[in-house]
């Protein structure tokens, strides 16, 4: 696994959660080392046992940690960069996830070597979408779950109103529900093509 997923999620938890919950979670992993190095790759399990760990200190569902850490990729601050890139897929949300299938490509122009999950989009209806994520690997089981809390924070950051739940999960494909109740709902968060000089 790409350092910098295992490194995403040291910062979610050092920024939501604190130091010491992140100084747990590594001593119950009894790794040798406390801190992930983003430029490095990982034993696949490694991020599988790090995610069980995390669940464990914060007697959470993974699936509701997976959910939030992409929430967090988006909306915290220090993630500011990630947020603008997101942005450039549309001027609306409906836009924005017509995009969403060319989501792994731009990261690679990113990091070359960072590999995320295939994204397909299927419009049902004007209203009715379907996501399905597709893991090249078995060790990512729940990426549909990031990918939902992503969605959600970008149809915050559009003033969209959205109901989405994962819907399938076989395997390594996972199907994300999305509704639109209103793409439209909030004036949303102020975004500019060009970044403002300081």
């Amino acid at each position: 696994m790409h350092g910098l997923i295992n490194r995403s999620v040291e910062r979610f938890v050092h920024d939501t959660y604190g130091e010491e919950t992140w100084a747990e979670v590594m001593r119950r992993l009894d790794l040798g080392f406390a801190e992930f190095e983003p430029m490095l790759t990982y034993d696949d399990e490694l991020t599988v046992k790090l995610l069980d760990a995390l669940a464990e200190v914060l007697d959470r569902p993974d699936t509701d940690i997976l959910e939030d850490i992409g929430t967090y990729l988006v909306s915290h601050p220090s993630f500011e960069a990630l947020r603008r890139l997101m942005r450039f897929g549309g001027v609306t949300f409906v836009d924005f996830l017509h995009s969403v299938d060319d989501l792994p490509e731009r990261a690679r122009l990113a990091v070359a070597d960072l590999n995320l999950p295939e994204m397909e989009l299927r419009e049902i209806t004007a209203e009715y979408l379907c996501l399905t994520v597709h893991s090249q690997k078995a060790a990512m089981p729940g990426f549909g779950h990031v990918a939902m809390g992503l969605l959600r924070a970008m149809a915050d950051d559009y003033g969209a109103l959205v109901f989405m739940e994962v819907k399938d999960s076989k395997g390594r494909r996972e199907t994300v529900e999305i509704r639109l109740l209103e793409t439209a709902f909030a004036s949303g968060r102020e975004f500019e093509l060009g970044a403002r000089a300081v």
